[in-house]
């Protein structure tokens, strides 16, 4: 992340400038042995929502961290991108309790650093700026994650917990997912839940940030 200050009304000053929302939906990283990698992002507690094959030469994993919008891809065929040569960036509202969870999965994470006006230093930043203490971990082909600290997120990004529908349509079908699930927890318990507005509020909120979802 570039501590260089970037005004987000520069690109509107532009009259080419393409106006349609553009959100970043998936990125692909390079593995040499699917199930391997499956099995970390598993472990580390990322949501599995695809694994299809097509014969023998294709298949696709589709994985998505715990609040993320953005999901990766890897499988068989899918890049021809070296495997271990992806890098990207975590952004974590708590890094020092994000690094203990991975350690706990088994996962080796680097020692903290921070980025200040004189570099690069060990240890956390000291005023724990948001996006200067991190932290590094690797799958095991290599592919680099980079955990950034931010308690707080710059404007116009969503929060952790945040929500969000692009229709009516959209909202709706959220809706009628939450409604027979609820159906299910309402058999499960044998009474009528009177707080369902709260359960339905919920399991949506879960659903979309990738957390494990109510019963």
């Amino acid at each position: 992340m570039s501590t260089n200050a970037v005004h987000s009304n520069d690109a509107a000053r532009h009259a080419d400038v393409v106006r349609s929302d553009m959100r970043l939906e998936v990125i692909v990283i390079p593995v040499s042995d699917v199930d391997r990698a499956k099995e970390f992002y598993e472990r580390i507690g990322w949501r599995l929502d695809i694994d299809r094959s097509a014969g023998e030469d294709f298949r696709l994993v589709q994985f998505t961290p715990p609040g993320s919008s953005c999901s990766v891809h890897f499988g068989k065929n899918v890049t021809s991108a070296a495997p271990g040569s992806a890098k990207a960036f975590l952004v974590v509202p708590d890094i020092v309790a994000t690094r203990e969870q991975l350690v706990a999965a088994g996962v080796k994470v680097g020692e903290f650093f921070h980025d200040g006006p004189e570099g690069r230093g060990s240890g956390l930043h000291p005023e724990r700026l948001s996006y200067r203490s991190r932290a590094l971990f690797s799958d095991p082909d290599g592919n680099g994650w980079q955990l950034q600290d931010a308690p707080t997120r710059l404007p116009g990004r969503f929060g952790p917990g945040a929500t969000s529908f692009d229709s009516a349509s959209e909202l709706a079908s959220a809706f009628r997912r939450a409604e027979a699930a609820h159906g299910v927890h309402e058999k499960r318990t044998g009474q009528r839940d009177a707080n369902w507005p709260d359960w339905y509020a919920a399991y949506m909120v879960a659903e979309q940030s990738g957390r494990e979802l109510p019963r």
